[in-house]
């Protein structure tokens, strides 16, 4: 009489070396970018900030939990502490930004066989990010609110700008990747 069989299975929580790894490139592919063209292309006061773009496509390539992705928000929020800026508030702001990518990439956004989600769930998250800096600037840096409204179309730009380079890079790093 043959025996049953049993296979062992053991579930890992928390990071893959892989996705430990593609964390860290598209952070530090972000922060290059941030620094260098982020300083050439400047509308109106308003730098892209490719960090957001890459925590953005990281989280939806590796789709971890929730703490996962508060961990990739401090971290971009740590790596911003290192380029030009004002400190401490991106560990707030990014860390913000991740958490909404986190929740947007559980909802379907497709429209056909479009896949509008990495588009517009970054689009939400860099203004959730952006929004929450720029309240923090004012809040911790005693500006006058009456500026605030300058900051509406640098926080969209900034959305825009990312959502479409997200959207563009997402379905072949997803088909590099096997993911």
């Amino acid at each position: 009489m043959a025996e049953k069989r049993i296979i062992n299975t053991q579930e890992t929580k928390g990071f893959s070396i892989q996705d430990l790894i593609l964390v860290a490139v598209l952070l530090a592919a972000g922060a290059v970018l941030k620094l260098f063209v982020g300083s050439v292309i400047n509308f109106f006061g308003m730098k892209p900030n490719f960090i957001i773009a890459a925590y953005c496509l990281a989280i939806l390539l590796i789709r971890p939990g929730l703490a996962g992705s508060a961990i990739i928000g401090i971290l971009a929020g740590a790596i911003c502490q290192f380029l030009p800026g004002t400190p401490w508030l991106n560990l707030i702001s990014e860390l913000l930004g991740a958490v909404v990518m986190s929740l947007m990439i559980r909802v379907p956004l497709r429209v056909k066989k479009l896949d509008l989600n990495p588009l517009l769930a970054t689009f939400v998250s860099t203004v959730v990010s952006g929004g929450s800096f720029v309240v923090c600037l004012f809040a911790f840096m005693h500006m006058e609110t009456s500026g605030l409204v300058a900051y509406i179309p640098i926080v969209l730009g900034t959305a825009a700008i990312g959502s479409v380079l997200v959207q563009l890079l997402y379905l072949p790093l997803k088909k590099v990747l096997k993911k």
